[in-house]
């Protein structure tokens, strides 16, 4: 059995807490825990610990704050310790102790050294859920409760309040409440056979639709008069298919990418400069769209940083995509010079963000200019944005589901002005390039989201960061 774990739910206002470490994750765990029961007894220690602890110390008189070094008798009087520091070697001493004393301890990010986790929680009302993944992927736990915190309706209290007074009133032996209940709440049962059913018809129906079509087109459109368009279709599209499947499959292992890996491997087959990125923002605005409006579904979106990204990204990228189609027409080299030197600016940045390390939030200055920036460039260079934009949120300490959403939103604006000030100056001359990066894109999908999450973070950005300079520095090479 891979998965020993055992859950368990605690009276929290039994248990005293000891959380060690005052940063941005003792914070996040002391919140954690008073989320869940206000009144918990929190001790936190640690040399540094951040402001925003000590307001919440304000509003919680059971949460005590203590500043100073880890000592042994900070174990006494302490019936689970939470570790939040990223001293490798303090946090193993710290786990020794504890468990020589019968303390249980979890150290947040290091799964060896956890006796339990802290899952992620769906709370409605009187249900709740605890989700895990035995320690290999936290996102994975976190989606999977926005998932269920948003199919559970609010008004499942009601329903469990009215069986709980079912099972107080009910005269009967344990057997018969049971059989009752169950009687009771067969409705569920019958509600997910009744999708499979839908979904069955719905599957059926759409391969008689396509049947029914595709005999319709018969009787218009003769074998051969298919074989020669298909004959017809230049080679540049079966390119671009190869191209949007690798840069989707990248992507999905990494979370970010698509745009920097199409431009620079399109940039290797000779594509026309602004037919790169006009295609690219056109095939992406698809993606940005659904992702965006997810993201919002799941409040994962901050309006009043939305709005300040996304306007001055939309000027930026109008204004980025003329000077690319002005330098494309007639400065092509220079155009291919500058961007390969974009392109391995951003290969290169990756790598500092495989690096970066955990560091304290920091108000975010001038994200007007971030946002007119990441537009420009994603326009001038195909792609950029995430790493751009994303980066730089995340590495102010900035909550990386807000983060994530709310770029992916505004990203959507700014492909889609990008899109149309490429459509209104080019036309649709790119249109095979647009089909088959979307269609690779679409083929890789399915496999691109299996690979998420299984290779480690750091490595798949890094693998990106190489190939990103690999064919920057060749682009050069050519040049000079």
């Amino acid at each position: 059995m891979k998965n020993t774990l055992f859950p368990i739910f605690l009276k929290t206002e039994h248990l005293r807490f000891l959380i060690i470490g005052g940063g941005n994750v003792g914070l996040e765990k002391a919140s954690t825990l008073l989320k869940q029961n206000p009144s918990a007894k929190i001790k936190v220690i640690s040399r540094l610990i951040k402001d925003e602890l000590k307001q919440l110390s304000h509003t919680h008189e059971n949460l005590q704050l203590i500043e100073k070094d880890f000592e042994d008798s900070d174990l006494q009087q302490s019936d689970l310790v939470i570790i939040a520091t990223d001293d490798t070697e303090l946090n193993k001493t710290i786990k020794t102790k504890a468990n020589a004393k019968g303390i249980l301890v979890n150290a947040a990010d290091q799964p060896d050294l956890c006796d339990f986790y802290l899952g992620s929680i769906v709370n409605k009302g009187h249900l709740k859920i605890a989700i895990s993944t035995n320690g290999k992927s936290p996102v994975m736990a976190r989606r999977l409760r926005e998932y269920f915190t948003a199919v559970i309706p609010d008004s499942i209290e009601d329903n469990i309040d009215e069986l709980h007074a079912i099972r107080n009133q009910h005269k009967g032996d344990f057997n018969e409440k049971l059989n009752d209940l169950n009687l009771l709440t067969s409705s569920f049962g019958e509600k997910k056979s009744t999708k499979k059913y839908k979904r069955f018809v719905f599957e059926i129906s759409l391969v008689f639709f396509a049947l029914f079509i595709g005999y319709a087109l018969s009787s218009i459109v003769s074998f051969t008069d298919a074989q020669s368009f298909v004959s017809h279709i230049p080679t540049i599209f079966y390119i671009m298919l190869a191209v949007g499947f690798f840069a989707q499959l990248v992507d999905g292992a990494v979370g970010l990418g698509y745009g920097v890996t199409c431009s620079t491997s399109m940039m290797i087959f000779g594509v026309n400069l602004p037919a790169i990125s006009g295609s690219i923002h056109t095939a992406e605005m698809f993606s940005s769209g659904i992702s965006g409006f997810s993201h919002y579904k799941f409040g994962n979106v901050n309006k009043k940083l939305l709005i300040a990204l996304a306007i001055p990204g939309v000027i930026g990228a109008v204004l980025g995509s003329l000077l690319l189609v002005y330098l494309g027409n007639k400065y092509e080299t220079i155009a291919y010079a500058v961007l390969a030197t974009y392109t391995l600016i951003i290969g290169i940045r990756l790598i500092v963000l495989a690096f970066r390390k955990k560091i304290e939030r920091k108000k975010v200055k001038n994200v007007g200019f971030l946002g007119f920036s990441g537009g420009f460039l994603d326009a001038f260079g195909g792609g950029g944005w995430g790493p751009i934009v994303t980066s730089t949120l995340l590495a102010k300490g900035k909550k990386s589901n807000i983060v994530v959403g709310t770029v992916s939103l505004a990203e959507f604006f700014v492909t889609l002005s990008a899109s149309i000030t490429f459509f209104i100056t080019l036309g649709v001359s790119h249109g095979f390039i647009v089909a088959g990066l979307i269609i690779g894109g679409t083929t890789a999908a399915p496999i691109a989201s299996k690979l998420a999450g299984k290779i480690p973070q750091r490595a798949a950005i890094l693998a990106v960061a190489f190939l990103v300079i690999v064919f920057s520095v060749r682009i050069l090479m050519k040049i000079f």
